[in-house]
């Protein structure tokens, strides 16, 4: 019972394929491995051997040949991780704070939480200096006071809980999607209609493990919701305001892509380059001078609002947008002006 806002918790990566009507009879490790370029074939056998792979609800051999319509179901778990979390002097933008729980407002360019290539210097290595004793969730070792996390380069509000009873109430919050979580985007052009729902799966790619992508296929992938409404019309671009009713990884980022409308600026979504108007060399070099300002993704996450788990009182926080993305709007509000 783990949301991570933008980012669900996968402790398992997971993963369902249902076989071809005409597959041939392959081996299920052979199988697998064409279809999951980034896993290993001894991590697949292992995964196999230990009955992370189930076959029509069954578990399976190795040598286990797949037939035409199988289902199968897999669940890897992680590799290990060092777990602990050395406490570093940062500072931290705490919005509010009282003896259950904070909101602290996440500067973008800053990662939640340590993992690969990321040990050091992220909001829990700060959060573990100034708090002691923060709970962790069952299975979520080295990731104290988190019920949920945003991406790298998002900025925005983030609660946190310090005691357990807090950490219980916030996570079947997020696990009922009855926290209010809205994000500020800007996204290329202008999403139409101006108001609506996306409700379209999402999972990881399976070219590129760090890529989310929707899948038409309600077999594929997890259910995820995204309702959108635009806030400014600026002809190249738009301010788009998000509600999440679910917590998928990189969701808004996936699902605006999906509908045509990549964030402004966000290159692993193709959002980093001119998909509006006409690239003639003055408009250009002002879009170009508008990534320098914003050298990331176009996503805040503006408010957040849940109950208090242990005084039952509604809460609403929220953030001003930051100032990369107000000096960008401010840029595309001119240049619209006067083009």
């Amino acid at each position: 019972m783990y949301d991570t806002s933008e980012e669900d918790n996968e402790l398992y990566e997971h993963y369902r394929i249902i076989a071809d009507p005409k597959q041939a009879l392959i081996r299920i490790d052979k199988f697998l491995m064409d279809r999951l370029p980034n896993v290993t074939r001894s991590k697949l056998q292992a995964g196999i051997r230990d009955g992370f792979v189930r076959v029509n609800d069954k578990e399976v051999k190795p040598n286990y040949k797949v037939h035409p319509g199988d289902e199968i179901f897999i669940a890897l778990p992680e590799p290990p991780r060092d777990t602990e979390v050395v406490p570093e002097d940062i500072p931290l933008d705490i919005v509010y704070e009282d003896e259950h729980l904070l909101v602290v407002n996440k500067p973008a360019g800053m990662v939640v939480h340590p993992a690969y290539q990321n040990w050091t210097g992220t909001l829990v290595n700060g959060l573990t200096y100034h708090f002691q004793n923060l709970p962790e969730m069952q299975g979520n070792t080295g990731r104290p006071g988190l019920v949920h996390r945003i991406d790298k380069d998002t900025s925005g509000l983030l609660v946190i809980a310090k005691t357990e009873p807090a950490m219980n109430g916030l996570a079947k919050q997020f696990f009922n999607h009855s926290i209010e979580r809205t994000y500020y985007a800007l996204t290329w052009g202008v999403p139409s209609p101006p108001q609506g729902t996306i409700n379209v799966n999402l999972g990881r790619s399976p070219k590129d493990r760090r890529i989310t992508v929707a899948f038409e296929d309600e077999a594929l992938g997890r259910r995820a919701v995204t309702h959108y409404s635009v806030l400014q019309d600026l002809r190249y671009v738009a301010l788009v305001k998000c509600n999440l009713e679910t917590g998928r990884t990189h969701q808004i980022r996936a699902h605006m892509k999906h509908i045509g409308h990549p964030l402004f600026n966000d290159a692993p979504y193709g959002g980093d380059r001119i998909l509006k108007g006409t690239p003639f060399s003055k408009y250009k070099s002002f879009v170009d001078n508008c990534f320098k300002l914003l050298p990331r993704q176009a996503l805040h996450a503006k408010s957040l609002g849940f109950v208090h788990p242990t005084a039952q009182k509604s809460m609403q926080f929220e953030s001003e947008l930051p100032s990369d993305m107000q000096e960008v709007l401010a840029k595309w509000e001119s240049y619209v002006q006067h083009h």
